[in-house]
């Protein structure tokens, strides 16, 4: 099979490119750098890019509405306007404990949000996974490191997860009409010893599993059976967070990072911290809106 065509888009690199998410109204994109506290905004059928700076580490972008977005951030989930930038506290997240912030996140076909913490330093133990319906946050899951690859099967029946530190894309059935889990999560994929770690993931509208490989240089698809069915190389090697996105859906937009290499690694990855559009040809689903009211 051969490798799809890939368009580096022209915003500045990222120190760590996460959170993507995609508006097919308006055709433009928006991710964020973490650790830089910065927002990007990218009309896709151009080359313009606006960088809008962030008050706080946020992680991951979801659509509200044709006018605000929800950003998941290091003390807690804020509402923004897209005019202006206005950022509204919508509620905490962990805000009493320093030693956390929020890391990977996805809406659920119900518009609940599923977000994840880690420590700031990665550390054992520290990370967990939230359902957020509305305002009212549940503890789904604890004791994680680096949670990462949540996603959604198109009907809302299944989600997917990882810690990267572990290396087990795990699976677990939800209610489709709540997105709670109904079930006892199973592991779908076991990426232990392989090269790079499970890290950012969304779901096409077959139900396979798209999941960026942190340290690997590519992103791997997974059938809804646990059989790794492709992979897909990138030219950079800390790839981050995937998200379907550009017309009919059936491009990839793919984050990358910097965080860690020292400039040896650097100069050797030219395009580390860039973001991606890969010509897929794989079509996804339309990201669910967060919903306000539970």
């Amino acid at each position: 099979m051969t490798e799809p065509a890939i368009r580096i888009l022209n915003a500045p690199r990222a120190h760590l490119g996460e959170g993507p998410s995609y508006d097919p109204d308006r055709d433009t994109a928006w991710w964020v750098d973490i650790l830089e506290k910065r927002l990007f905004e990218a009309p896709l059928a151009g080359d313009a890019v606006t960088v809008h700076d962030l008050p706080v580490m946020a992680s991951a972008v979801a659509e509200i509405d044709g006018t605000r977005h929800l950003l998941a951030a290091e003390d807690g989930l804020y509402l923004r306007e897209r005019a202006g930038g206005r950022l509204v506290r919508h509620g905490p997240l962990e805000a009493d404990d320093a030693r956390t912030r929020s890391n990977d996140g996805r809406v659920h076909p119900c518009g609940a949000l599923w977000i994840s913490t880690m420590g700031r330093g990665a550390e054992p133990g520290l990370g967990t996974i939230y359902h957020v319906a509305g305002t009212r946050v549940t503890r789904l899951y604890g004791g994680l490191a680096i949670p990462n690859a949540i996603c959604f099967s198109p009907d809302g029946a299944t989600a997917y997860f990882a810690d990267t530190d572990v290396g087990l894309l795990h699976r677990v059935a939800l209610d489709p009409a709540t997105g709670l889990p109904a079930g006892e999560p199973g592991v779908l994929y076991d990426h232990r010893g392989g090269a790079g770690g499970l890290d950012g993931a969304a779901v096409d509208a077959e139900g396979r599993i798209w999941c960026a490989r942190w340290g690997a240089s590519c992103l791997d698809a997974y059938s809804p059976e646990g059989e790794r069915v492709r992979t897909i190389r990138v030219p950079a090697t800390r790839p981050s967070c995937p998200t379907f996105a550009g017309p009919g859906l059936t491009g990839l937009l793919v984050t990358s990072a910097s965080e860690g290499m020292d400039e040896a690694e650097k100069r050797a990855d030219p395009e580390h911290g860039r973001t991606f559009l890969i010509d897929l040809g794989v079509r996804g689903p339309i990201e669910p809106r967060f919903r306000l009211a539970a």
